[in-house]
């Protein structure tokens, strides 16, 4: 299971104790398929199928004000 992160980070000073910070962040940039693993109840009638996966890419963006 391969999965990459990535952020950045941009900071402007308007005084000498007050910042804003912009941000973006990104989950499973690259935006992999990682499935599950497959069912493994053989009584089941999904027995052998993946049924599941981690989420696909995520992007996130914030403004942080810091005094």
């Amino acid at each position: 299971m391969v999965q990459r992160d990535f952020s950045v980070f941009k900071s402007y000073r308007f005084t000498e104790s007050t910042m804003l910070q912009f941000r973006a962040e990104f989950f499973n940039i690259t935006n992999r398929a990682n499935f599950g693993l497959p069912n493994n109840n053989i009584s089941s009638p999904t027995f052998g199928q993946v049924e599941s996966a981690l989420p696909p890419r995520q992007i996130q963006f914030a403004l942080k004000f810091l005094f």
